[in-house]
């Protein structure tokens, strides 16, 4: 018997969780960002996205490829793309680590999470603070008590479904202990809920692969030319917030803004969202 959900997440990342050497304090080396994004939709729009998805495509000249992917888009295209999420009802929420900092960083708290991909399963778990929060908070305002999410991560290299599952049940066993982390909603989650698919079998994960790559090109001048927030600030309409402020919540930056190191045009889309500028920023003073 399955069990049912009110909401679904779709799970995406740009950019890799390597730390051995990160760009561009090392080259070759991994890239400097990994962003992780969820789409959250409520389940009565499960049926629509793949629909989304070709209404979208139908306006694409010569669009020869299956579904979408953001880095295989041009400009405007990826554009269009951006405006066509913001006019769904969806709600999105980003996670954006900068590794700089990370670069052959040990987490002894972290290396005990079951899975060789901790620093993913990290983020992921920041990320589903903020999901969790919301679809609680949306699930009693709508029934009158928590209901169930639907988690589906797009497939990447090394990742597996017993690998999150563990995760997840390590999570959740950990729950009632202290950790430096906030708080995930366990009663909006379940286990038998975890899915990971080919990111092309699910057009779901497709909308959130464009969320994912958009702040990307926002924050990344290493792998992909200029840093370009045109995008991500599309997406404005449909973005995550606590009352009203989308940063810390629907965008949260990793490390913290003083730590990260960023230029100024990396830093461009993170104030956008909120996050306050450096208190010697002449900028500052006329906000």
């Amino acid at each position: 018997m399955q069990l049912e959900y009110d909401y679904i997440a779709y799970i995406d990342e740009a950019g890799d969780d390597g730390l051995s050497a990160v760009k561009p304090l090392s080259d070759p080396g991994s890239s400097e960002w990994l962003i992780l994004s969820a789409v959250v939709i409520r389940r009565k729009n499960e049926s629509n996205v793949g629909s989304w998805v070709s209404d979208l495509t139908r306006q694409f000249k010569n669009h020869q490829r299956r579904g979408i992917h953001f880095t295989n888009l041009i400009p405007e295209k990826r554009r269009m793309a951006c405006m066509a999420l913001a006019q769904r009802e969806v709600r999105l929420f980003v996670v954006a680590s900068n590794k700089k900092n990370m670069q052959g960083y040990d987490n002894p708290a972290a290396a005990q999470i079951p899975s060789s991909n901790w620093f993913y399963c990290w983020l992921t778990r920041v990320l589903l603070e903020r999901v969790t929060t919301f679809v609680k908070y949306q699930s009693l305002k709508e029934f009158g008590e928590p209901r169930k999410l639907r988690i589906e991560y797009s497939a990447r290299g090394g990742l597996s479904y017993s690998q999150m599952a563990a995760y997840y049940e390590w999570m959740r066993l950990k729950k009632n202990q202290f950790l430096p982390w906030g708080r995930v909603h366990f009663d909006v989650m379940s286990m038998d809920l975890l899915k990971v698919y080919p990111h092309t079998e699910r057009a779901g994960l497709q909308w959130a692969d464009v969320a994912a790559g958009a702040f990307f090109k926002a924050c990344d001048y290493v792998d992909t030319g200029a840093c370009d927030p045109q995008f991500a600030k599309l997406l404005k309409p449909r973005m995550g917030h606590a009352s009203g402020l989308v940063a810390g919540f629907g965008l949260k930056l990793m490390p913290k803004m003083k730590m990260a190191n960023l230029t100024q045009e990396q830093a461009e889309i993170f104030h956008f969202y909120g996050y306050p500028r450096q208190w010697w920023d002449p900028e500052s003073f006329s906000r």
